[in-house]
């Protein structure tokens, strides 16, 4: 299993290489804002764990594994993205899926993918909720007011 740092370091991989034929250390350093040396070492892990092909001063590759994995956390990111939106939350979208997205069990991922096409197919359900949502005058146990 990966670590957090290097699911971000393939995820945003996957992402390049589905917009731009080559992806060069350069690039991804730019896109999550670490140092060339960083990307570097995250390669020489993910190579050796055969989810990148790798060279010095070469472009980077992404394996078969590469892609399934890649594929999966960008799927993983979009689908708490729409979590979160279903929710109503008043957070950076962004930030929160990226704080969630790590320490999910498969098994939860799994179930909040069913809450959201349950929600996406019962839109009567989820316009109840929107109404319930706005509701003022219940005690909730971390309301800010």
């Amino acid at each position: 299993m990966l670590s957090p740092s290097l699911q971000d370091y393939l995820e945003e991989m996957y992402r390049l290489s589905t917009n731009q034929d080559e992806i060069r250390v350069s690039d991804v350093a730019q896109v999550l804002e670490v140092s060339l040396p960083s990307v570097v070492k995250a390669l020489h892990k993910l190579k050796s764990r055969g989810y990148v092909i790798y060279q010095p001063y070469e472009t980077i590759k992404l394996t078969d594994k590469g892609i399934a994995e890649g594929t999966f956390l960008v799927q993983r990111n979009q689908l708490l993205k729409e979590f979160l939106l279903v929710l109503r939350t008043a957070s950076d979208i962004d930030r929160e899926a990226e704080a969630m997205e790590h320490y999910l069990s498969l098994s939860t991922i799994q179930s909040i993918e069913k809450f959201v096409h349950f929600m996406k197919e019962n839109p009567n359900i989820q316009r109840e909720y929107d109404e319930f949502y706005k509701k003022d005058n219940v005690h909730y146990l971390f309301n800010t007011d």
